[in-house]
């Protein structure tokens, strides 16, 4: 394979096929009808009847396909780590999508419930599991709607339940939904809710999930996006899933895309060989910066990552790049600040989030958060103090170490370092504008609080 695919012209704007996205604009692609007219379906059966459960693993373990949830693991790779020979196993679904700025999985749980499903049971025939759980965010009304709809039309046609399609595999899918708690996107925290307990995440080791995970047996947990990929996986071959992107960063890959562009949304982009620029500004994607403005910091990957700059724009979409550059591309949130952001706003507003959604458990987060937001706060209130800068990066560093990227914390899950990530971001690359507010109490000429209501929406 070379480094650029067939399908992108050196210079110009690439674009590959809509692997997951194809039946966003369907009217009825979320039915069972608008699905298995499309094909749907037909990747479950070509699994069950023509391929054993290591054919199946062994494809996604070709395909190289990196996690879309966050961590960027392979799955192909994640699924074995499972130990041979003990059951039961699980299969944990992660439709918590709490990252501010993130609505990917939201759309394709809402437009394409089927897809999920398919590939949820194909990915559960592939590791040996007869129970899956679907646990999706306690907001997302139409999205648990859509699914439980779809589910049904799946039992009624014998696509999940016993001997599905008349074979000797059967599975059951449980849906959950979550009250609302960002931290039980972290998957021990989720598994710990899934088995009635407070969302709290669990300490590794011992209990990694593929070796003590749901009631401390074997389980795989999956993102949303990621299941959405393997009934095409399967289609079509786990090398041709490899031979779009980018080498590092194979396949499409969602990116929701919030704050000052023309035209945010939701948009499928050739992995790793896609520019930020190219995202933000061809209009195939984003149709550029509003009014015409200049971009002024980015955040790459959710809420929880370093900020970027307008010297990253031309950097690739593409999982190394970025994490050798000192971020991550996370949970394919792209959180894009025009010139007329008031950066200390912003950071405080992210705080905030972080602050608020801590569990509680680790010291560290629960306390320094919540000093960070409050320290933030009385900045932007008019009554800061020469000395705060410095006592928010010590703070931060009581909390992540460092201050380095990827983070060192002394926390069980990364919540608390997340809150540093804003923190360090900005402090360092837009100090004179918190030692202006320090000084005179107002934001420096030409930005503006307001700016950051549409950027960091879902704070």
């Amino acid at each position: 394979m070379t480094d650029t695919p067939a399908y992108h012209v050196p210079g110009m704007v690439p674009t590959g096929p809509k692997l997951i996205t194809g039946r966003f604009d369907q009217v009825d692609g979320f039915t069972y009808e608008g699905y298995v007219n499309t094909g749907g379906y037909t990747a479950l059966r070509r699994a069950l009847t023509e391929m054993t459960p290591a054919q199946v693993h062994d494809e996604v373990r070709t395909s190289e396909m990196q996690g879309r949830g966050g961590a960027g693991f392979p799955a192909g790779t994640k699924w074995g780590f499972l130990p041979a020979g003990v059951f039961p196993r699980y299969l944990v679904i992660n439709g918590d999508e709490s990252e501010p700025g993130t609505y990917k999985d939201r759309l394709l749980m809402e437009r394409d419930p089927h897809q999920l499903i398919e590939g949820v049971l194909i990915a559960a025939y592939a590791i040996g599991a007869a129970q899956a759980f679907l646990y999706v965010r306690g907001e997302m009304a139409l999205a648990q709607e859509r699914l439980v709809l779809a589910l049904k039309d799946a039992y009624a046609n014998n696509l999940v339940g016993r001997n599905i399609l008349g074979t000797d595999f059967s599975v059951d899918i449980t849906l959950t939904w979550g009250a609302g708690a960002y931290i039980v996107g972290e998957e021990t925290a989720l598994i710990e809710s899934l088995e009635g307990e407070r969302g709290m995440p669990r300490l590794k080791p011992p209990y990694f999930p593929a070796a003590k995970g749901l009631y401390m047996q074997p389980t795989i947990v999956n993102n949303v996006e990621t299941l959405a990929n393997v009934p095409w996986i399967i289609n079509h071959g786990g090398q041709e899933f490899h031979d779009i992107g980018a080498p590092t960063s194979t396949g499409m890959r969602i990116f929701a895309v919030s704050g000052h562009v023309n035209s945010p949304g939701v948009f499928e982009v050739p992995n790793g060989v896609t520019t930020f620029r190219m995202l933000f500004e061809a209009p195939e994607y984003c149709g550029g910066i509003r009014n015409g403005s200049s971009v002024k910091a980015f955040i790459p990957g959710g809420a929880s990552a370093m900020w970027f700059f307008p010297e990253h724009l031309d950097m690739a979409l593409d999982k190394p790049t970025v994490d050798q550059a000192g971020s991550m591309l996370g949970s394919g949130a792209i959180v894009v600040m025009d010139e007329t952001t008031d950066m200390v706003a912003a950071c405080w507003r992210i705080v905030r989030f972080f602050s608020r959604e801590s569990c509680g458990k680790c010291t560290p987060c629960r306390e320094g958060t919540t000093w960070l937001e409050r320290i933030l706060k009385r900045i932007l209130d008019g009554h800061g103090r020469p000395e705060d800068l410095d006592t928010l990066l010590e703070v931060c560093e009581s909390i992540s170490p460092g201050i380095a990227w990827p983070p060192r914390q002394t926390t069980i899950c990364p919540l608390g370092p997340s809150a540093v990530s804003p923190i360090a971001s900005a402090v360092r690359k837009f100090r004179h504008e918190f030692e202006h507010y320090v000084q005179f109490g107002r934001p420096i000429e030409g930005v503006h609080q307001h700016a950051i209501h549409g950027s960091v929406a879902h704070v």
